[in-house]
């Protein structure tokens, strides 16, 4: 029985990587990666820096979600981050989520 409860932290270890790591790869797929970084700053900000920004705020995925879809201006400097109209409501979604969970 006590081996269940210590494979049990393991086994959510491994989904939440899992869930990562698909995360990473629908960036990757939608573009997003021609800006952003998850570590650095290219065109726009770091994903870390964004994250950090926004997971303690009450309406930070709100935020986050609203700046992939209908874009924003002034948040991280002069250059503005364009709407991505092409992304499903879903899988924005995900990529907000995913971002947050970035520090």
């Amino acid at each position: 029985m006590k081996a269940i409860w210590l494979t049990i932290p393991a086994v959510a270890a491994l989904l939440v990587a899992g869930t990562a790591s698909a995360d990473l790869a629908l960036a990757k797929k939608s573009g997003c990666m021609a800006c952003h970084a998850i570590d650095k700053k290219v065109v726009g900000p770091s994903w870390n820096d964004i994250g950090a920004k926004y997971s303690a705020e009450a309406d930070g995925k709100a935020t986050v979600l609203a700046s992939i879809t209908d874009g924003s201006r002034g948040k991280w400097g002069k250059i503005p981050m364009p709407p991505q109209k092409r992304l499903s409501t879903e899988n924005a979604d995900k990529l907000a989520a995913f971002i947050l969970t970035l520090k």
